[in-house]
């Protein structure tokens, strides 16, 4: 499983102490409770891109991609077609990217897209600011939310910190959805193989153990996944 981006216990006394903290607590808490009841990773990941908006300080827009070594960057989610083009724009990936960096950094911050190295293709879109957090990460695949602002220099220390608290929610969710996910196929997946194998059972006039093992050669044979062939027997039953 990928890395988690988990916030240790140590930045939330770092938060900057001010009359809005308490809403913030609150604000988290709310969002989390909208994360966790989404139903699929990429609903997690629409939700994460408009709670961002609202949450991270400064932010007007968000965009969540992910990056390929040598393939690139592809958009996921986006709260509107400006992010949409900035998510997968030529620069994203490229070696004089600012994203490039993000292999290296779980956070990584544009302060003025005009002027800075990379952010060419931002800056013609009008987004002057940017700050990219980590939500996954492995050898080849990172996960990437960012927040992207109009005017430069709008993401400070205090809109990082509280960045990287919303995030290690967002990858929180996105394990919990994604576990819910491959428990619902896995179930799905072993009653249509005991279909199939019950199917088997009845025309070859073989016990359960005959009939999955003969599922199992045939898998091998046509170099097909058992779920796939499975499926197949199933539809072709049906169809008759």
């Amino acid at each position: 499983m990928p890395k988690r981006f988990v916030v240790p216990a140590s930045d939330f006394s770092e938060l900057p102490r001010f009359p809005g903290d308490l809403e913030l607590a609150e604000a988290l808490t709310t969002a989390a409770q909208q994360l966790h009841d989404t139903a699929t990773p990429h609903s997690t990941m629409r939700a994460a891109v408009r709670l961002a908006v609202g949450l991270l300080p400064g932010a007007e827009h968000a965009g969540i991609s992910v990056l390929e070594r040598g393939s690139g960057r592809s958009a996921v989610a986006w709260t509107d077609e400006v992010v949409r083009t900035a998510e997968a724009s030529a620069d994203g990936g490229g070696p004089e990217s600012y994203w490039d960096h993000l292999w290296h950094a779980p956070v990584v911050q544009l302060a003025d897209s005009e002027t800075e190295d990379g952010g060419a293709s931002l800056a013609g879109l009008g987004l002057r600011s940017a700050l990219a957090l980590r939500l996954r990460a492995d050898k080849r695949r990172l996960t990437v939310l960012t927040v992207y602002a109009r005017k430069p220099g709008v993401f400070d220390d205090a809109a990082t910190r509280v960045g990287r608290l919303f995030t290690a929610h967002v990858s929180l969710a996105l394990d919990s959805v994604t576990v819910r996910e491959q428990l619902t196929e896995a179930m799905r997946t072993r009653d249509l193989i005991g279909q199939a194998t019950g199917i088997l059972m009845e025309r070859l006039n073989i016990d359960a153990a005959e009939a999955f093992d003969s599922l199992v050669r045939a898998s091998q044979r046509e170099n097909v996944k058992l779920r796939d062939l499975a499926r197949r027997i199933v539809d072709a039953n049906n169809a008759t």
